[in-house]
């Protein structure tokens, strides 16, 4: 009934445009929306994990126990939404198994915990494979990223930073180098992996340096296959779009780079691929500089959130043209983290100070002529004048007669109405939490 009361424009909106509501539970640093959009987990600065119902706003479970005991620098969600990785400074990786997230054990251990991999130094970031769930990637702090299997045994290997430089004709110029220039090995200065994010499809790893330098390595071989240089400043951030065809590049240097990616499916020579930066997208006045970004579900707008106090805004972008066509506005405070869900056409992001976080929705004006092909929507009160039967006795027989019909109909409310929202399958398989109501959520 909710859908028929909304009016058709509004809901075709393709973005969202109203602070709406705001969650707080302990300090969030880090959030992300699972691939159905019903569920959003939070990674708390003291190393809990909370994760969402969007449906009703409430917290379905708290992932704290033999957990993380420093605040999360990444959370990322398998392709079914049963398990979870999650990373934070206490060097440590743990892989999560939803299913026994409320799951009360006698001997007091976290079922829920599938494998916890611990390193040598603080994790940047770590990102789970797409159709793989103990499969995932880490870029280190001042080390080489690693590639980390845990199917059988936890195997792990080093994925190369190399580091290259493209030497152009104006090689003292900071600008982006030449595509066309010959890679030429320079040993005199150290490269850093910051960041390292699957493609869509599983199989290449991007890799972003401190450097300014994109590595491209086959996720079978481990093997890297193509270089590219984007900028001469430190990558922060790689987004792909969900078609997988748009990569959006956040660096320190206060731009965002929109680059065009090369069908890497059909055309399997490395060589023959293209990176084209599409659109620059930067605050020439104020010199923002971003924290993150994400893309919409078309891959039609791109939101960031700006650092800086005063900075306290969300900025929204259209991709086709490069404009800047609105800012959220609602928070008061710092905004860092942001994340797009891209069924409920949901923005989030935490807030700096207080670790909320704030989502920005559609609102919905209800439509009440929709009810009704008769039904008349006044502006102002008017006099009503009744009908002759309006208010007459219905028989008690008839009436009753009319309750038993009804209370005939079955009403089947499991089954998932097959409809298309803004172009996407409302039937994707997502796993549920089991809720168990007698543990209580502290």
């Amino acid at each position: 009934m909710n859908l028929a009361l909304q009016d058709p424009f509004t809901v075709a909106k393709e973005f969202p445009d109203t602070l709406v509501h705001t969650l707080q539970y302990g300090h969030s640093v880090y959030i992300q929306f699972n691939r159905k959009g019903d569920y959003l987990a939070s990674g708390l600065s003291n190393g809990a994990i909370v994760i969402y119902d969007l449906s009703t706003n409430t917290i379905v479970c708290v992932l704290s126990r033999e957990g993380h005991v420093r605040p999360i620098t990444s959370i990322s969600w398998s392709h079914c939404g049963r398990y979870l990785l999650s990373s934070s400074q206490d060097w440590a990786c743990i892989l999560w198994d939803l299913q026994y997230a409320n799951t009360d054990t006698n001997d007091g251990s976290n079922k829920a915990i599938v494998r916890r991999v611990q390193f040598d130094g603080p994790i940047w970031q770590a990102c789970i494979h797409p159709k793989k769930p103990r499969v995932f990637t880490a870029s280190l702090f001042e080390n080489d990223p690693v590639y980390v299997n845990m199917e059988n045994e936890t195997e792990i290997r080093t994925l190369a930073t190399e580091p290259v430089e493209k030497r152009t004709s104006d090689d003292e110029n900071e600008n982006d180098a030449d595509a066309d220039a010959e890679p030429v090995k320079k040993t005199n200065y150290k490269h850093m992996t910051l960041v390292t994010q699957f493609t869509t499809s599983g199989d290449y790893i991007f890799s972003g340096t401190s450097r300014g330098w994109l590595n491209i390595i086959d996720a079978n071989t481990l093997q890297t296959v193509h270089l590219v240089r984007v900028t001469s400043a430190n990558m922060k951030t790689l987004v792909f779009s969900p078609d997988g065809r748009k990569l959006a590049v956040n660096s320190s240097d206060r731009i965002i780079r929109q680059i065009n990616l090369p069908d890497m499916v059909e055309e399997q020579n490395p060589d023959l691929w293209e990176f084209e930066v599409e659109h620059r997208y930067q605050d020439v006045v104020n010199r923002l500089q971003w924290n993150t970004v994400a893309f919409s579900h078309n891959s039609e707008f791109l939101v960031a959130s700006t650092f800086g106090q005063s900075s306290q805004d969300l900025y929204l972008w259209e991709t086709s043209m490069g404009t800047l066509i609105k800012i959220l506005e609602g928070s008061h405070e710092e905004l860092i983290d942001v994340k797009w869900n891209y069924n409920k056409c949901m923005i989030g992001s935490t807030g700096l100070d207080s670790g909320s976080i704030y989502l920005w929705l559609v609102q919905f004006p209800l439509k009440w002529s929709a009810l009704a092909p008769d039904f008349v929507e006044i502006e102002e009160n008017e006099e009503y004048e009744e009908k002759e039967d309006e208010f007459d006795i219905i028989d008690e027989t008839d009436l009753m007669k009319r309750r038993l019909e009804e209370e005939d109909t079955q009403v089947d409310i499991a089954t998932m109405d097959a409809t298309d929202v803004r172009g996407f399958d409302t039937q994707i398989r997502s796993f549920v939490i089991p809720v168990n109501y007698e543990l209580a959520v502290v």
